[in-house]
């Protein structure tokens, strides 16, 4: 794995909505149009395999084509070419990043200057939890689940080391946009199940009917 300081200063960046990629986690990706086809050829070709994940900024006094300031970027690590042109793919997540300011050029896609000043534990080792009440969050989950008429592995579950568990839920349970945003700015493990407790607990205080919780 390449060191930190050997990140580049400007890549691809793929805004998408609700997306969530966080370090050391995996993000499978279906890339169809024709400019993310030529930024998945362009990033192939680079060393680092980078793209950016980003998610519009939304906000009712936001531009058409804003950002959000923080993203995750990805290593392209596993990538098939369907006999039609496209490309179903994984990302690893590598480290989240601050735009700096966008490049302008000839590419179809966008591109970002970027600053991984601030995340440089996101490429350390695995982050643990070490106030993680285990038994206390798997009951919560177990009621969210029930409400809503989700299955999952509990077995799997119960087995995951808490950054694999926590990461992994944050990126597949359907929060909105800001939700997420809120998951992957979040600055420790901890904070990030503190995070995503409440808002399963707010999602059970709601009563929806849980449609669609899971991407």
């Amino acid at each position: 794995m390449r060191k930190f300081k050997d990140l580049p200063s400007v890549i691809p960046i793929f805004p998408l909505p609700g997306a969530l990629l966080l370090p050391r986690s995996n993000m499978p990706l279906h890339i169809f149009e024709p400019r993310y086809l030529t930024m998945l050829d362009d990033a192939l070709k680079t060393p680092e395999r980078l793209i950016g994940m980003i998610q519009p900024d939304t906000g009712p006094h936001s531009a058409d084509d804003a950002l959000m300031t923080i993203g995750c970027a990805g290593r392209i690590t596993q990538f098939n070419e369907t006999d039609d042109g496209r490309y179903m793919i994984t990302l690893t997540g590598i480290s989240r990043y601050r735009i700096s300011s966008q490049v302008e050029g000839f590419a179809p896609y966008r591109r970002a200057e970027v600053s991984w000043d601030g995340f440089e534990k996101d490429m350390g080792p695995e982050e643990h939890d070490p106030v993680f009440d285990r038994a206390k969050f798997l009951a919560l989950l177990e009621r969210f689940f029930s409400a809503k008429g989700l299955n999952t592995d509990w077995e799997t579950l119960q087995e995951a080391d808490d950054e694999l568990l926590v990461n992994s839920l944050s990126m597949l349970l359907d929060f909105s946009p800001e939700d997420k945003q809120a998951l992957l700015e979040a600055p420790s493990l901890s904070t990030r199940r503190e995070t995503l407790v409440t808002l399963i607990e707010f999602a059970l205080h709601s009563g929806g009917d849980g449609e669609d919780i899971l991407q």
